[in-house]
């Protein structure tokens, strides 16, 4: 049951082969047995989960319900749940319990979909590895010695390790697709705008965009169609129809035009990890496609830009945990500087206060212009990069990450080491552009993801493109042994 699609589920409910109450029990079982050798989930909300699968069983009998309704599912802790805690895995919102929705989660509840719960994340989504969480590492299905990458980590190890048939992550940097690479998933960021912010605890505000971590395309779709849509109390929401993402799958790649970056394919990228993408390349060109060398030629400022533009805008947006308006608040303060000083020194942990003062000396006096301002001249260089690169091609192929799941540990003392796990997935979120990983291989039993990029708002085109490769192997079909 735990290793069917979201279409083979749906299909069992609406047939009446099983109940949602029923199937939310069995994820629940799982996650009960399995959740405390991977750490995945911060939260789980047995008793309303079972509530919410009595709704989605009334709308069944009723014939109301909607494609997803009484599927069970997985919020990554930095959405907004009402009267649920809500923690972004840090111990300055460990006690939050939020009195609204986020509007992924209000969209969501409105299809009948059941949560499960809330699951493990770096803090504050700062993390290539989810090992900076308050409430400790997460380790991968496949190897639980390493890292399931970040700062998804959490959601992508539910449902690698079949905790959950389909969850909800937030990539501000890489962080839906790398741990989907490192997880065997499929992981989609959305164009920024196409899915609301609302509700969804910032990091990055510039950068950040909430999408699907699936098994397949068709489920990254099928959630998708729920989660996509323009939202009035996003300023950065765009007004544009929602295509049905499902309908453009099964459309031939005959002709496609693959644009292979040369900057991702040189220094730094693992041998056996290039090997599984040369594989995963020749498959399309099978399929009908056409390859064609493009440089990408300002990627070299993608790691840069981004530690100067993403921790500047941490800075501003997590000066409300102050232990006033929002967050942990320290004992018998003895004024108010001493209440803001030990509040958020005990609050936040090593990574998130690195982030913070890089971003405050960033936007400070007299370095504004020399950082933070040329950060933001250097995106707009990366962003035209890509656009003339779409004027030649169709969809942009790479690795999604240097390299397969490293070690627990290995990276945690060397912060720009660890910065360089996202290098081929920065330069997306810079330019806004929607991006999926999908499984192309293993190397030494762990998995390689093979990063698909888009134009602004092809999501369909790119989840169309994974599809079909999805339908010609079985890489997206393997499971981890030890939580089959």
């Amino acid at each position: 049951m735990h290793t069917q699609s979201l279409s083979q589920l749906s299909a069992a409910l609406h047939n009446g082969d099983i109940s949602s109450v029923e199937l939310t029990q069995h994820y629940l079982d799982r996650i009960d047995q399995h959740n405390q050798q991977l750490n995945a989930y911060i939260t789980v909300c047995h008793d309303q989960a079972l509530a919410q699968a009595k709704a989605a069983d009334e709308r069944l009998s009723n014939k109301t319900a909607g494609k997803l309704t009484g599927i069970p599912l997985a919020h990554k802790d930095i959405f907004c749940t009402q009267g649920v805690r809500t923690s972004c895995a840090s111990k300055m919102l460990d006690n939050f319990i939020s009195p609204y929705n986020a509007t992924v989660v209000e969209k969501i509840n409105d299809a009948g979909m059941v949560m499960l719960g809330k699951t493990n994340m770096d803090e504050f989504a700062m993390g290539s590895s989810n090992e900076t969480s308050f409430y400790g590492e997460v380790k991968n299905p496949w190897n639980q010695q390493c890292v399931p990458g970040g700062s998804s980590g959490g959601s992508a190890a539910a449902v690698a390790a079949n905790l959950a048939p389909i969850a909800t992550g937030t990539d501000t940097g890489g962080s839906i697709r790398q741990p989907a690479s490192l997880c065997n998933l499929t992981g989609l960021k959305p164009t920024y705008g196409r899915v609301s912010r609302y509700g969804m605890i910032a990091f990055a505000s510039s950068l950040d965009q909430a999408g699907p971590m699936a098994k397949n395309a068709e489920d990254a779709a099928l959630l998708l169609n729920e989660m996509a849509g323009f939202d009035t109390r996003d300023s950065t929401s765009v007004e544009r129809d929602v295509p049905d993402y499902t309908a453009t799958l099964n459309d031939s790649l005959e002709g496609l035009k693959i644009g292979l970056p040369k900057e991702y394919f040189s220094e730094g990228l693992d041998a056996q990890v290039a090997a599984s993408i040369d594989t995963a390349i020749k498959m399309y060109e099978s399929l009908g496609a056409t390859v064609h060398e493009i440089s990408l030629p300002n990627t070299g400022l993608a790691v840069p830009t981004y530690y100067v533009v993403a921790p500047a805008e941490c800075s501003s947006n997590l000066s409300r945990m102050d232990g006033v308006r929002f967050g942990h608040r320290c004992d018998d303060p003895k004024d108010l500087l001493d209440l803001y000083q030990r509040s958020r020194g005990e609050g936040f942990g090593p990574e998130v206060k690195r982030r913070i003062m890089t971003g405050t000396y960033a936007l400070s006096a007299g370095y504004y212009d020399a950082y933070y301002l040329k950060a933001q001249q250097s995106r707009r260089l990366i962003s035209r990069d890509f656009q003339q690169a779409f004027e030649e091609v169709d969809v942009i192929m790479s690795p999604t990450a240097p390299t397969t799941a490293f070690k627990l540990g290995e990276k945690t003392d060397d912060p720009v080491a660890m910065y360089l796990a996202d290098i081929y997935t920065i330069s997306t979120n810079l330019a806004g552009l929607p991006g999926v990983s999908i499984p192309a291989g293993f190397v030494d039993g762990l998995p390689v993801g093979l990063q698909i990029i888009g134009n602004y708002f092809e999501e369909g085109r790119i989840l169309n493109v994974a599809h079909r490769y999805q339908q010609a192997t079985d890489w997206h079909q393997q499971s981890p042994s030890a939580f089959a």
